[in-house]
């Protein structure tokens, strides 16, 4: 069972729909069949208990070919059936354990997709885009060694179980990777990132951009003995401002720590804070902190709790492996960006040229 779930989980995967599970007969209903909205409401009405998951899938049941074989869309004189719908839509409600038949809306959005995916085909076909069948071969063996199945024949075993055929999935597979070298060939293949850019995006972005960098540091902690007393207040700043004097002469700050430090948590470890996320401690506090450089040690800084002396360890900076990490993060976005905004123009610019017609 695990086993079949896991083929039918793979397929959805690498085919975006190939399978019509019997779970799914709303879309291949005759005519005269009541639509959805009536048949919940009926349910409702007879006190039907509501589904709260969706069934296990089931292995497909034969197709009514005068239902599946309609037409529902017309792309350049290239036919989009029911089926092929069904079978993309059959694929997420698996997916997404959704036991509801899907909102119009969300039908709408398929057909756009298969209507998109259409227009590839056929532009990939005028490309002349060709896959070899050792290509698909190879696409087909790494996919299967995801499913724990002995060999082929086995695989093959649980993909007719689901009303497929070995033969079909190729197709789609051999569609798949013509539709992802066209794509590379007419929208990323176009696409460049320069310097100039990404400098740019750097000096708008810096604060953003510096908030996922880490920093190290410890403290000591010198609490007053009252906390409503000014005096008491006052007395903890001078054994600050000593034992910072004991630090820049050379004192160990770990050991120090150890012996004055009023934060529990952290005294006996020397006053480690650990490594932290910049945002993560007050402003005030951070700032103070960031200001140093590694190694430094910081004047005493009061906040609610006391006096606090700071050391920085160390700090991750938009310099060195840190720039060009933050470098290469900022061309993957902006190459995002000009990828989506390209392919958007082609389909459009395909759709514009094309002849299409929707029957839903």
């Amino acid at each position: 069972m695990s086993r079949r779930l896991a083929t039918l989980a793979l397929l959805a995967a690498m085919l975006g729909g190939c399978a019509m599970p019997s779970w799914v007969p709303w879309l291949g209903k005759k005519k005269d069949q009541p639509r959805p909205e009536a048949l919940a409401a009926a349910g409702r009405e007879s006190g039907t208990p509501k589904v709260e998951k969706p069934a296990e899938p089931r292995p497909a049941r034969p197709l009514d070919e005068s239902v599946t074989d309609r037409v529902i869309a017309v792309v350049n004189n290239d036919a989009i059936t029911l089926a092929e719908l069904q079978e993309a839509i059959a694929i997420y409600r698996y997916e997404n354990r959704q036991a509801e038949p899907p909102s119009n809306e969300l039908i709408q959005q398929f057909v756009a997709r298969m209507i998109d995916n259409r227009l590839q085909l056929q532009e990939a076909e005028r490309e002349k885009i060709v896959v070899d069948d050792p290509d698909v071969e190879e696409d087909l063996t790494e996919k299967i060694k995801k499913v724990n199945v002995k060999n082929r024949e086995e695989f093959e075993a649980l993909v007719k179980a689901q009303g497929l055929t070995l033969e079909g999935i190729k197709k789609r597979i051999r569609e798949g990777l013509k539709v992802a070298r066209l794509i590379r060939r007419k929208v990323t293949a176009r696409i460049s990132v320069t310097d100039g850019e990404i400098a740019t995006y750097l000096e708008a972005n810096r604060q953003k951009l510096e908030t996922g960098l880490a920093y190290h540091a410890r403290h000591i902690l010198i609490a007053p003995e009252m906390a409503d007393s000014e005096s008491a207040w006052e007395a903890a700043r001078i054994k600050a401002e000593l034992l910072r004097t004991q630090l820049l002469r050379g004192a160990d700050f770990t050991e120090l720590a150890r012996q004055h430090s009023k934060d529990e948590a952290t005294a006996k470890d020397g006053g480690d804070l650990g490594t932290l996320k910049r945002g993560e401690l007050a402003q005030d506090v951070e700032a103070q902190i960031l200001g140093l450089k590694p190694g430094e040690i910081s004047t005493p800084h009061r906040s609610a709790l006391g006096y606090h002396i700071f050391r920085l360890e160390s700090k991750e900076t938009l310099e060195g492996e840190g720039l060009g990490r933050a470098q290469a993060q900022i061309r993957e976005i902006l190459f995002r960006e000009k990828y989506e905004a390209r392919l958007d123009a082609w389909l459009k610019e395909m759709k514009q040229r094309a002849i299409i017609e929707v029957r839903l």
